[in-house]
Protein backbone atom coordinates (compact mmCIF):
# COMPACT_ATOMS: atom_id res chain seq x y z
CA UNK A 1 0.00 0.00 0.00
CA UNK A 2 1.01 3.58 -0.56
CA UNK A 3 3.47 5.00 1.98
CA UNK A 4 4.13 1.63 3.71
CA UNK A 5 7.67 1.51 2.42
CA UNK A 6 8.28 5.15 3.31
CA UNK A 7 7.00 4.59 6.84
CA UNK A 8 9.23 1.53 7.24
CA UNK A 9 12.26 3.46 6.07
CA UNK A 10 11.41 6.32 8.42
CA UNK A 11 11.48 3.85 11.27
CA UNK A 12 14.79 2.42 10.10
CA UNK A 13 16.26 5.90 9.79
CA UNK A 14 15.08 6.72 13.30
CA UNK A 15 17.08 3.77 14.60
CA UNK A 16 20.23 5.44 13.29
CA UNK A 17 19.98 8.27 15.75
CA UNK A 18 18.03 6.96 18.75
CA UNK A 19 18.13 4.43 21.51
CA UNK A 20 15.39 2.81 23.56
CA UNK A 21 13.32 4.40 26.30
CA UNK A 22 13.18 2.44 29.51
CA UNK A 23 11.05 4.78 31.64
CA UNK A 24 7.33 4.18 31.08
CA UNK A 25 6.32 7.69 32.24
CA UNK A 26 8.48 9.49 29.68
CA UNK A 27 6.61 11.13 26.78
CA UNK A 28 8.70 10.15 23.76
CA UNK A 29 8.63 13.11 21.37
CA UNK A 30 11.85 13.24 19.31
CA UNK A 31 12.46 15.85 16.64
CA UNK A 32 11.76 14.63 13.10
CA UNK A 33 13.99 15.31 10.09
CA UNK A 34 15.08 13.78 6.82
CA UNK A 35 18.60 12.54 5.97
CA UNK A 36 19.46 11.50 9.55
CA UNK A 37 22.86 10.21 8.44
CA UNK A 38 24.06 13.84 8.32
CA UNK A 39 24.05 13.85 12.12
CA UNK A 40 26.41 10.89 12.53
CA UNK A 41 29.89 11.88 13.67
CA UNK A 42 32.10 10.34 10.97
CA UNK A 43 35.64 10.38 12.37
CA UNK A 44 37.39 8.42 15.09
CA UNK A 45 38.98 11.33 16.93
CA UNK A 46 35.72 13.10 17.78
CA UNK A 47 33.97 9.74 18.13
CA UNK A 48 36.51 8.63 20.74
CA UNK A 49 35.72 11.69 22.89
CA UNK A 50 31.95 11.29 23.14
CA UNK A 51 31.30 13.08 19.83
CA UNK A 52 32.94 16.41 20.63
CA UNK A 53 34.85 18.51 18.14
CA UNK A 54 33.56 22.05 17.63
CA UNK A 55 36.34 23.56 19.77
CA UNK A 56 39.07 20.92 19.84
CA UNK A 57 42.40 21.64 18.16
CA UNK A 58 42.20 21.77 14.33
CA UNK A 59 42.54 18.45 12.51
CA UNK A 60 41.91 16.84 9.12
CA UNK A 61 38.23 16.13 9.87
CA UNK A 62 37.28 19.65 10.98
CA UNK A 63 34.88 19.94 8.03
CA UNK A 64 32.19 18.11 9.98
CA UNK A 65 32.78 19.68 13.40
CA UNK A 66 33.83 23.22 12.55
CA UNK A 67 35.32 24.16 9.15
CA UNK A 68 36.60 27.45 10.60
CA UNK A 69 39.39 25.47 12.26
CA UNK A 70 41.11 24.81 8.91
CA UNK A 71 42.34 28.41 8.70
CA UNK A 72 44.36 27.72 11.85
CA UNK A 73 45.93 24.47 10.67
CA UNK A 74 49.74 24.51 10.66
CA UNK A 75 50.25 22.29 7.61
CA UNK A 76 49.87 23.02 3.91
CA UNK A 77 47.12 20.45 3.43
CA UNK A 78 45.96 16.91 4.01
CA UNK A 79 43.15 14.39 3.68
CA UNK A 80 41.46 11.77 5.87
CA UNK A 81 39.37 8.70 5.14
CA UNK A 82 37.00 7.41 7.85
CA UNK A 83 34.92 4.25 7.97
CA UNK A 84 32.12 3.25 10.35
CA UNK A 85 30.33 -0.12 10.22
CA UNK A 86 27.03 1.13 11.64
CA UNK A 87 24.47 -0.77 13.78
CA UNK A 88 26.45 -4.02 13.72
CA UNK A 89 24.30 -5.45 16.55
CA UNK A 90 21.30 -5.44 14.19
CA UNK A 91 22.54 -5.75 10.59
CA UNK A 92 25.83 -6.24 8.82
CA UNK A 93 25.48 -4.07 5.69
CA UNK A 94 24.99 -0.49 6.95
CA UNK A 95 28.14 1.60 6.55
CA UNK A 96 29.34 5.19 6.63
CA UNK A 97 32.33 6.29 4.56
CA UNK A 98 33.68 9.81 4.96
CA UNK A 99 36.45 11.57 3.03
CA UNK A 100 37.62 15.04 4.12
CA UNK A 101 40.53 17.29 3.33
CA UNK A 102 41.85 20.83 3.15
CA UNK A 103 44.45 22.99 1.39
CA UNK A 104 45.90 26.25 2.73
CA UNK A 105 45.81 29.20 0.34
CA UNK A 106 48.30 31.11 2.45
CA UNK A 107 48.78 31.65 6.15
CA UNK A 108 45.26 32.93 6.77
CA UNK A 109 42.95 31.12 4.32
CA UNK A 110 42.01 27.55 3.47
CA UNK A 111 39.77 25.56 1.17
CA UNK A 112 38.19 22.38 2.49
CA UNK A 113 35.89 19.67 1.17
CA UNK A 114 34.27 16.41 2.19
CA UNK A 115 32.29 13.53 0.76
CA UNK A 116 29.90 11.51 2.93
CA UNK A 117 28.33 8.25 1.73
CA UNK A 118 25.91 6.32 3.93
CA UNK A 119 24.55 2.95 2.76
CA UNK A 120 21.40 1.49 4.33
CA UNK A 121 22.22 -1.94 2.87
CA UNK A 122 19.75 -4.05 0.88
CA UNK A 123 16.05 -3.88 1.84
CA UNK A 124 13.32 -6.20 0.56
CA UNK A 125 10.25 -4.18 -0.44
CA UNK A 126 6.86 -5.62 0.39
CA UNK A 127 3.27 -4.43 0.55
CA UNK A 128 0.79 -5.28 3.25
CA UNK A 129 -0.61 -8.84 3.01
CA UNK A 130 -3.48 -9.22 0.56
CA UNK A 131 -6.95 -10.69 1.25
CA UNK A 132 -5.62 -14.24 1.24
CA UNK A 133 -2.65 -13.36 3.45
CA UNK A 134 -0.03 -13.41 0.70
CA UNK A 135 2.89 -10.96 0.89
CA UNK A 136 3.44 -9.04 -2.34
CA UNK A 137 7.05 -8.27 -3.22
CA UNK A 138 8.05 -4.99 -4.82
CA UNK A 139 11.67 -6.04 -5.33
CA UNK A 140 14.81 -5.02 -3.50
CA UNK A 141 16.16 -1.54 -2.85
CA UNK A 142 19.64 -0.41 -1.90
CA UNK A 143 18.95 2.98 -0.33
CA UNK A 144 21.76 5.40 0.37
CA UNK A 145 22.42 9.00 1.30
CA UNK A 146 25.35 11.16 0.30
CA UNK A 147 26.56 14.71 0.77
CA UNK A 148 29.29 16.68 -0.98
CA UNK A 149 30.48 19.98 0.44
CA UNK A 150 33.05 22.69 -0.12
CA UNK A 151 34.20 25.14 2.52
CA UNK A 152 36.22 28.32 2.77
CA UNK A 153 37.81 29.51 6.03
CA UNK A 154 39.53 32.80 6.81
CA UNK A 155 41.41 34.27 9.77
CA UNK A 156 39.60 37.38 11.04
CA UNK A 157 42.17 38.31 13.65
CA UNK A 158 45.12 36.77 15.43
CA UNK A 159 42.89 34.27 17.25
CA UNK A 160 39.52 34.29 15.45
CA UNK A 161 38.64 32.46 12.25
CA UNK A 162 35.34 31.98 10.42
CA UNK A 163 34.08 29.73 7.65
CA UNK A 164 31.20 28.96 5.37
CA UNK A 165 30.57 25.58 3.74
CA UNK A 166 28.12 24.79 0.94
CA UNK A 167 26.61 21.31 0.70
CA UNK A 168 24.69 19.27 -1.85
CA UNK A 169 22.61 16.46 -0.34
CA UNK A 170 21.21 13.46 -2.18
CA UNK A 171 18.98 10.91 -0.41
CA UNK A 172 17.82 7.93 -2.47
CA UNK A 173 15.78 5.75 -0.12
CA UNK A 174 13.57 4.03 -2.71
CA UNK A 175 15.75 3.58 -5.81
CA UNK A 176 12.75 4.82 -7.85
CA UNK A 177 10.60 1.75 -7.13
CA UNK A 178 6.90 2.59 -7.26
CA UNK A 179 4.38 2.02 -4.51
CA UNK A 180 0.98 0.94 -5.86
CA UNK A 181 1.66 2.86 -9.07
CA UNK A 182 3.13 5.92 -7.35
CA UNK A 183 6.71 6.56 -8.41
CA UNK A 184 8.99 7.87 -5.69
CA UNK A 185 11.97 10.12 -6.28
CA UNK A 186 15.30 10.78 -4.61
CA UNK A 187 15.40 13.68 -2.20
CA UNK A 188 17.73 16.55 -3.08
CA UNK A 189 18.69 19.61 -1.09
CA UNK A 190 21.30 22.31 -0.79
CA UNK A 191 22.53 23.57 2.56
CA UNK A 192 25.20 25.68 4.19
CA UNK A 193 27.24 25.75 7.39
CA UNK A 194 28.33 28.94 9.15
CA UNK A 195 31.10 28.50 11.71
CA UNK A 196 33.49 30.40 13.95
CA UNK A 197 36.54 29.33 15.96
CA UNK A 198 38.61 31.08 18.63
CA UNK A 199 41.87 29.62 19.92
CA UNK A 200 44.32 31.51 22.12
CA UNK A 201 47.51 30.48 23.92
CA UNK A 202 47.77 31.10 27.64
CA UNK A 203 51.40 31.51 28.76
CA UNK A 204 52.09 29.61 31.98
CA UNK A 205 54.69 30.78 34.56
CA UNK A 206 57.35 28.42 33.15
CA UNK A 207 56.74 29.71 29.59
CA UNK A 208 54.72 26.67 28.53
CA UNK A 209 51.59 27.39 26.46
CA UNK A 210 48.15 26.18 27.45
CA UNK A 211 45.34 26.76 24.93
CA UNK A 212 41.76 27.90 25.45
CA UNK A 213 39.34 27.63 22.55
CA UNK A 214 35.70 28.23 21.69
CA UNK A 215 33.74 27.11 18.65
CA UNK A 216 30.29 27.48 17.10
CA UNK A 217 28.85 25.82 14.01
CA UNK A 218 25.34 26.13 12.60
CA UNK A 219 25.13 23.31 10.07
CA UNK A 220 22.67 22.14 7.40
CA UNK A 221 20.88 25.45 6.92
CA UNK A 222 19.03 24.85 3.70
CA UNK A 223 16.05 23.73 1.69
CA UNK A 224 13.63 21.01 2.71
CA UNK A 225 13.66 17.50 1.22
CA UNK A 226 10.89 15.81 -0.75
CA UNK A 227 10.61 12.16 -1.84
CA UNK A 228 7.38 12.61 -3.84
CA UNK A 229 8.17 15.45 -6.27
CA UNK A 230 7.29 18.20 -3.82
CA UNK A 231 3.94 16.96 -2.53
CA UNK A 232 5.36 16.66 0.99
CA UNK A 233 8.60 18.04 2.36
CA UNK A 234 10.78 17.18 5.34
CA UNK A 235 13.20 19.32 7.32
CA UNK A 236 16.95 18.88 7.13
CA UNK A 237 18.67 18.18 10.48
CA UNK A 238 19.80 21.77 10.98
CA UNK A 239 21.98 21.83 14.07
CA UNK A 240 23.50 24.40 16.41
CA UNK A 241 26.75 23.20 18.01
CA UNK A 242 28.68 25.31 20.52
CA UNK A 243 31.50 24.29 22.80
CA UNK A 244 34.79 25.02 24.47
CA UNK A 245 38.07 23.23 25.08
CA UNK A 246 41.11 23.70 27.30
CA UNK A 247 44.46 22.09 26.57
CA UNK A 248 46.87 21.93 29.51
CA UNK A 249 50.51 20.81 29.12
CA UNK A 250 51.91 19.02 32.16
CA UNK A 251 55.39 19.27 30.70
CA UNK A 252 57.11 19.32 27.30
CA UNK A 253 55.80 15.84 26.43
CA UNK A 254 52.45 15.33 28.19
CA UNK A 255 49.20 17.28 27.79
CA UNK A 256 45.51 16.85 28.53
CA UNK A 257 42.58 18.45 26.69
CA UNK A 258 39.07 18.76 28.18
CA UNK A 259 36.24 19.55 25.75
CA UNK A 260 32.51 20.20 26.10
CA UNK A 261 29.98 20.39 23.23
CA UNK A 262 26.32 21.43 23.39
CA UNK A 263 23.97 20.57 20.50
CA UNK A 264 20.45 21.59 19.62
CA UNK A 265 18.57 20.65 16.46
CA UNK A 266 17.07 23.76 14.88
CA UNK A 267 14.04 21.82 13.70
CA UNK A 268 10.47 22.60 14.85
CA UNK A 269 8.80 20.06 17.10
CA UNK A 270 5.95 18.09 15.52
CA UNK A 271 2.63 18.77 17.28
CA UNK A 272 1.26 16.20 19.73
CA UNK A 273 -2.47 15.47 19.69
CA UNK A 274 -4.17 16.80 22.80
CA UNK A 275 -6.52 14.62 24.86
CA UNK A 276 -9.65 16.60 23.96
CA UNK A 277 -8.58 17.42 20.39
CA UNK A 278 -10.44 15.98 17.42
CA UNK A 279 -8.62 14.15 14.67
CA UNK A 280 -9.48 16.87 12.15
CA UNK A 281 -8.20 19.65 14.40
CA UNK A 282 -4.97 17.79 15.02
CA UNK A 283 -4.53 17.10 11.30
CA UNK A 284 -4.94 20.83 10.63
CA UNK A 285 -2.19 21.66 13.12
CA UNK A 286 0.03 18.96 11.66
CA UNK A 287 -0.49 20.25 8.12
CA UNK A 288 0.45 23.74 9.33
CA UNK A 289 3.63 22.26 10.83
CA UNK A 290 4.51 20.60 7.52
CA UNK A 291 4.08 23.95 5.73
CA UNK A 292 6.64 25.78 7.89
CA UNK A 293 9.61 26.97 5.84
CA UNK A 294 13.09 25.82 6.77
CA UNK A 295 14.19 29.32 7.85
CA UNK A 296 11.06 29.92 9.93
CA UNK A 297 11.55 26.48 11.45
CA UNK A 298 14.98 27.48 12.77
CA UNK A 299 13.53 30.36 14.81
CA UNK A 300 10.45 28.42 15.83
CA UNK A 301 12.58 25.54 17.15
CA UNK A 302 13.49 27.57 20.26
CA UNK A 303 9.93 28.11 21.49
CA UNK A 304 7.59 25.44 20.10
CA UNK A 305 8.08 22.39 22.34
CA UNK A 306 4.67 21.19 23.64
CA UNK A 307 6.12 20.79 27.13
CA UNK A 308 7.32 24.38 27.31
CA UNK A 309 10.73 25.49 28.57
CA UNK A 310 11.57 22.19 30.24
CA UNK A 311 11.09 20.29 26.98
CA UNK A 312 13.15 22.87 25.10
CA UNK A 313 15.98 22.18 27.56
CA UNK A 314 15.54 18.44 26.95
CA UNK A 315 16.34 19.09 23.28
CA UNK A 316 19.89 20.13 24.20
CA UNK A 317 22.38 17.27 23.90
CA UNK A 318 25.75 17.50 25.61
CA UNK A 319 29.02 15.62 25.34
CA UNK A 320 32.21 15.74 27.36
CA UNK A 321 35.55 14.52 26.04
CA UNK A 322 39.14 14.01 27.24
CA UNK A 323 42.27 13.59 25.16
CA UNK A 324 45.68 12.72 26.62
CA UNK A 325 48.61 13.31 24.27
CA UNK A 326 52.21 12.15 24.62
CA UNK A 327 54.89 13.92 22.58
CA UNK A 328 52.20 15.03 20.06
CA UNK A 329 52.29 11.50 18.64
CA UNK A 330 50.31 9.13 20.90
CA UNK A 331 46.77 9.91 21.99
CA UNK A 332 44.33 8.20 24.36
CA UNK A 333 40.74 9.45 24.45
CA UNK A 334 37.50 9.04 26.33
CA UNK A 335 34.12 10.74 26.49
CA UNK A 336 30.43 10.65 27.28
CA UNK A 337 27.37 11.68 25.22
CA UNK A 338 23.95 12.43 26.74
CA UNK A 339 20.54 12.91 25.15
CA UNK A 340 17.23 13.21 26.99
CA UNK A 341 15.06 10.08 27.15
CA UNK A 342 12.17 11.99 25.58
CA UNK A 343 14.24 13.09 22.59
CA UNK A 344 16.07 9.91 21.58
CA UNK A 345 17.72 8.51 24.72
CA UNK A 346 21.21 8.20 23.28
CA UNK A 347 23.56 7.82 26.23
CA UNK A 348 26.98 6.31 25.76
CA UNK A 349 30.63 6.33 26.69
CA UNK A 350 33.33 6.14 24.08
CA UNK A 351 37.03 5.37 24.11
CA UNK A 352 39.67 5.83 21.46
CA UNK A 353 43.34 6.01 20.62
CA UNK A 354 45.50 7.60 17.96
CA UNK A 355 48.99 7.55 16.51
CA UNK A 356 50.47 10.43 14.51
CA UNK A 357 53.64 10.85 12.47
CA UNK A 358 54.73 13.59 10.09
CA UNK A 359 53.24 11.78 7.07
CA UNK A 360 50.13 10.01 8.37
CA UNK A 361 47.89 9.50 11.38
CA UNK A 362 45.66 6.63 12.45
CA UNK A 363 42.72 6.86 14.88
CA UNK A 364 40.20 4.39 16.24
CA UNK A 365 37.15 4.70 18.51
CA UNK A 366 34.67 2.38 20.22
CA UNK A 367 31.21 3.20 21.62
CA UNK A 368 29.81 1.68 24.82
CA UNK A 369 26.11 2.35 25.34
CA UNK A 370 24.58 2.92 28.77
CA UNK A 371 20.98 2.79 27.45
CA UNK A 372 19.17 -0.52 27.52
CA UNK A 373 19.18 -2.26 24.11
CA UNK A 374 20.70 0.75 22.36
CA UNK A 375 21.49 -0.26 18.75
CA UNK A 376 24.49 2.08 18.78
CA UNK A 377 26.31 -0.14 21.28
CA UNK A 378 29.69 -1.49 20.16
CA UNK A 379 29.97 0.89 17.21
CA UNK A 380 33.49 1.23 15.78
CA UNK A 381 35.08 4.09 13.88
CA UNK A 382 38.37 4.17 12.00
CA UNK A 383 40.18 7.16 10.45
CA UNK A 384 43.35 7.26 8.37
CA UNK A 385 44.86 10.63 7.51
CA UNK A 386 47.71 11.88 5.35
CA UNK A 387 49.53 15.20 5.70
CA UNK A 388 50.82 16.96 2.61
CA UNK A 389 53.92 18.37 4.34
CA UNK A 390 55.05 14.92 5.42
CA UNK A 391 54.49 13.47 1.96
CA UNK A 392 56.55 16.29 0.43
CA UNK A 393 59.47 15.61 2.75
CA UNK A 394 59.50 11.94 1.79
CA UNK A 395 59.33 12.83 -1.92
CA UNK A 396 62.22 15.28 -1.55
CA UNK A 397 64.38 12.66 0.13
Amino acid sequence: MKNIFRAALSGAAFLLVSGSVSASDVVFNPLQSAVPSLTIAPDARGGGMGDVGVATSPDLNSQYWNPAKYAQMNGQGGASLSYTPWLRKIVDDIDLVYLAGYYKLGETRALSASLRYFSYGDIDLTQAPGPTGEVISNGTASPYEMAIDLGYSQMLSEYWSAAVALRFIYSDITNGISEDGTTTSAGKAVAADIAGFYRRPIVLPDDRNAYASFGVNVSNIGSKVSYDDGNTEEFLPTNLRVGGAFEYPFDAYNSLTVSLDLNKYLVPTAPVQRDSESADAYQKRYDDYRDISSVAGIFRSFTDAPGGFSEEMDEIMWSLGLEYCYNKQFMVRGGYFHESESKGNRKYFSVGAGFKLSMFELNGAYLISTSQSNPLDQTLRFSLGFNLDGLKKIAEN
